[in-house]
């Protein structure tokens, strides 16, 4: 093979190691064509699954700074380059080594850190993102029920302080009393207005009698004056 096609394929490669999420490596070793075809189709929809050179792959490996992936790279290799769900591909591919024995995990690649065999087909036992999402979801709606409940325990507890400090405050007996205060004084108006009236007419008749007697008296004294006179003349 040219050089120039071994570049271009061990490019091609480093681009998927680099932009895969996690990688599943297998032996594929007495895999019928047709047996391969149906697992690649399974894994299509999280991942591609492709068979590949060693000595490409090793290269590619070590150009994207995980030369670790060499101690798995023996024998006939295929490797499911996981592109979404690690755990539901995993699934698939284990379940694919049931069905097909000649398909044997050799280990994989997740978070910067080589996995084992046992460490890879161990990722089939997790649960499936859609399960983690529900059960987090659910985690989520409990927690804000909570929230929505304590929030409304502390508003109600809140309000009863409020309105018992509120009772306890002076300012309230004042503006309790303010009304019957008020009440006290419109009933004493109308009483004070009778008085007036009353006391009126007593003060008149009081005067009146004074202005006669004064009159009495000065006609009295008139009269006197006038028989003195008579006597002398």
């Amino acid at each position: 093979m040219p050089n120039a096609q071994k570049v271009e394929k061990v490019a091609a490669l480093k681009e998927r190691i680099e932009a895969a999420e996690a990688l599943l490596l297998a032996e594929y070793r007495g895999l019928s064509v047709h047996d391969a075809t149906e697992l690649r189709r399974s894994l299509s929809e999280n991942a591609r699954f492709a068979i590949v050179k060693n000595t490409l792959f090793e290269r590619a490996a070590a150009d994207a700074g995980v030369a670790e992936l060499q101690t798995l790279v023996e024998g006939p290799t295929a490797v499911a380059f996981v592109q979404e769900d690690v755990v539901a591909t995993a699934k698939k591919v284990v379940d694919a080594a049931k069905k097909f024995p000649a398909l044997v995990i050799k280990g994989g690649y997740l978070d910067g850190k080589v996995l084992s065999a046992a460490e890879a087909q161990a990722l089939a036992t997790l649960e499936s993102r859609e399960v983690m999402l529900s059960r987090v979801a659910g985690m989520m709606k409990a927690e804000m029920s909570r929230a929505a409940s304590m929030f409304q325990a502390l508003q109600g507890r809140f309000l009863g302080v409020l309105e018992a400090y509120r009772e306890k405050m002076p300012g309230a007996e004042a503006t309790e009393a303010e009304p019957a205060d008020e009440a006290v004084a419109a009933e004493a108006e109308p009483a004070d207005e009778a008085g007036e009236a009353t006391e009126e007419p007593t003060g008149e008749a009081t005067e009146e009698p004074a202005a006669a007697a004064d009159a009495s008296a000065s006609e009295s004294q008139t009269e006197q004056a006038a028989e003195v006179k008579s006597e002398e003349g």
